[in-house]
């Protein structure tokens, strides 16, 4: 998906720079979704300032590291990943990749914003465990 900045809040869920102090609980987002940490890659972000949260509830229910193709978002729920794309100040290189196994926010960010432009195939190495959550992949990772 590529195109304008939505820019928009979605009732409920706060989204915000992350800090240093949400490390833990992105790790701990990673892990629920994806059976993995990627808390490296959000160090990364950290240290770049790309790296956003967002809240329900009053807790970290997912983050960014950067609404961008080379970086990835986690989510619990698609509203709270809905939320980190529409707060997005603008999305970086050739866009941000929407999983098509996901099929409200590949119907939603076109409604809201941005294109698809093109579409591509998730490839892995040995068993592909399904994701508990909603996410956006990286090319890197």
């Amino acid at each position: 998906m590529q195109g304008q900045a939505i820019l928009r809040e979605i009732p409920g869920h706060a989204v915000r720079e992350a800090t240093d102090a949400d490390l833990r609980a992105c790790d701990g987002a990673c892990r629920r979704v994806h059976g993995v940490g990627r808390g490296g890659e959000v160090a990364d972000a950290l240290e770049q300032g790309t790296a956003r949260v967002v809240e329900r509830e009053g807790r970290v229910a997912g983050y960014a590291t950067d609404p961008a193709f080379l970086a990835h978002a986690v989510a619990e729920t698609t509203p709270d990943l809905q939320a980190l794309i529409a707060s997005a100040p603008a999305f970086g290189g050739p866009g941000i990749l929407v999983p098509a196994r996901n099929s409200l926010p590949l119907q939603w960010c076109p409604a809201s914003g941005p294109d698809v432009v093109r579409l591509l195939s998730l490839m892995g190495i040995g068993l592909y465990d399904e994701s508990d959550g909603a996410y956006l992949p990286s090319v890197l990772h």
